[in-house]
């Protein structure tokens, strides 16, 4: 069965850290793209990050540019998203996504986790 797991959300201040993380399971993203998204209560889903060709190309929203940062073990086949000087519109439920490459367009994706909480505190 194939799947992907996010973890790593909580509750955390203004400035604080967190990493996220998305384990698959039932195929490996080696050489695929693997995307970070966040949805807002009431707003639309959007891209935050991306990596392909096995962490060769790297890819961040300007919102979170400089602050967030994606990574990946190909042996854990797991893909970590890094958040730092994290900020109340941070809050969100983050989603990550397997693809062919990093695109903007959701329907791109093939398969999605179940999405992890992130609230930042002012």
């Amino acid at each position: 069965e194939v799947q992907l797991v996010e973890s790593g959300g909580g509750l955390v201040q203004a400035g604080g850290s967190l990493r996220l993380s998305c384990a698959a399971s039932g195929f490996t993203f080696d050489d695929d793209a693997i995307g970070w998204f966040r949805q807002a209560p009431g707003k639309e889903r959007e891209g935050d990050s991306c990596v392909a060709s096995s962490g060769g190309s790297t890819y961040y929203a300007d919102s979170v540019k400089g602050r967030f940062t994606i990574s990946s073990d190909n042996a854990k086949n797991t893909v970590y998203l890094q958040m730092n000087s994290l900020k109340p519109e941070d809050t969100a439920v983050y989603y990550c996504a397997a693809a062919e490459y990093c695109s903007n367009y959701l329907n791109k994706y093939d398969y999605w986790g179940q999405g992890t909480q992130v609230t930042v505190s002012s």
